[in-house]
């Protein structure tokens, strides 16, 4: 088969490249082989190699990258709306999770939910956020907090990422909260967590990354430590919850083991921003969950842009503190809480995002780069940032192929 009848080119479009700032290229032109962009640019200049291209029109939309939302706990079971109400009478996320609610109440919910009923209603998740613009994801494990539980949620994980419309990027977030087996014996849960559990889930190829949560109400610093060396040892980068309650040193810790990201980061101080830097790490931001449980911290941003530490930004999707299931939304988010930019916002979807979950293929529109897209029924780039509740997505493509 001729080069030229394997190419699509797709026209009549303003590229929003994200390489630079935006990378605005009105007229825009990109050519597709393989699943990989193989030319982009104005469409006057399209080489004339690609004259018998198939032609698919973009009806004069605006394209991006495909968003990549780098932090979701989309395998779970149960709902936690109860304890939405609590909140709402001004009863705290930790008070709730004190009493045995919060995290415990999902790990007793997912516990119960077998695999083919995880599976049905993560899909079901995710096709939201595919809505969104969303082609690549990150999920998480955390709600097993057992062997068996944890094991379970990853398979799930893999699962939904076997199909052609979205990639998959699985964590392993077994240190997320203290089981109930394990009441009072963080460090007996912390011995398993680092033993059976970690080198099961690596035997398996379960997991491309390890996350725990390092708080008051979580696992400490030393604890972590213990986990993040075990993980470097399996071959395994890193990742943290770090400062979402308070500042824990968390992220200090992150950069030290060289982790891909530290998120949340509300109670973070310069010093803490000075070492993430150091380490190349990403700041992941999440607004859902700063917004959901009515926090008044918000993370240090002018110190990240000050030390350039790289934003992403992430719908951190949870049956507790964050059930968001738009990206798009959080873009918004990101902007009227954060005061990010729109361009920083949209950076923080697509680059800094795939830079946050260590993928180099993805995030920006260049050649050699997986032709996974999203289409916008916008005319100028703030509007990503600009609209509430709406979802101007009106297509998305995946390794060169219409998803819708």
């Amino acid at each position: 088969m001729s080069r030229k009848k394997r190419t699509t080119v797709w026209k009549d479009v303003t590229l929003l490249t994200m390489v630079g700032d935006y990378g605005l290229i009105d007229d825009g032109a990109i050519a597709v082989t393989a699943g990989r962009i193989v030319w982009l640019g104005r469409a006057a200049d399209l080489p004339t190699t690609y004259a018998e291209a198939h032609v698919i029109s973009c009806g004069g939309n605006f394209m991006t990258p495909g968003l990549i939302d780098c932090h979701t706990h989309l395998v779970y079971g149960g709902s936690r709306v109860a304890e939405f109400e609590k909140r709402l009478t001004g009863v705290s996320y930790a008070d709730i999770a004190r009493e045995g609610g919060g995290i415990l109440s999902t790990v007793r919910a997912t516990r119960a939910t077998d695999e083919d009923m995880l599976y049905f209603l993560a899909e079901k998740r995710l096709a939201q956020l595919q809505k969104s613009g969303v082609t690549t994801v990150e999920i998480k494990s955390g709600y097993g907090l057992d062997l068996e539980n944890e094991m379970k949620m990853l398979r799930v994980a893999r699962k939904l990422g076997q199909g052609p419309s979205m990639d998959v990027v699985t964590t392993f977030l077994g240190a997320h909260a203290l089981p109930p087996e394990f009441n009072g014996d963080s460090e007996g849960y912390m011995d398993y967590v680092c033993g059976d559990m970690l080198a099961a889930v690596a035997q398996e190829n379960l997991a491309d990354a390890v996350d725990a949560f390092c708080e008051d109400i979580a696992f400490s610093r030393d604890q972590v430590e213990r986990l993040f060396v075990k993980a470097r040892e399996l071959g395994l980068p890193v990742k943290l919850h770090a400062e979402q309650l308070s500042d824990s040193g968390g992220a200090k810790l992150a950069a030290k083991y060289g982790a891909l990201s530290a998120d949340h980061l509300e109670y973070l101080d310069e010093d803490g921003v000075r070492q993430m830097a150091a380490a190349s790490m990403v700041a992941v931001l999440l607004p859902g969950a700063f917004y959901t449980l009515r926090d008044d911290h918000q993370p240090p941003v002018d110190l990240f842009r000050k030390h350039g530490v790289p934003m992403a930004v992430a719908s951190d999707s949870n049956p507790g503190s964050s059930p968001v299931l738009s990206l798009s939304l959080m873009i918004n988010m990101a902007s009227t809480l954060f005061r990010l930019t729109p361009q920083e916002a949209l950076a923080g979807v697509t680059r800094n995002a795939a830079r946050a979950l260590g993928l180099d293929d993805r995030g920006v529109l260049a050649v050699g780069r997986k032709a996974d897209f999203a289409l916008w029924d916008i005319r100028h780039p703030a509007e990503l940032a600009y609209q509430v509740g709406g979802n101007p997505c009106v297509g998305v493509v995946k390794d060169g192929k219409v998803v819708f």
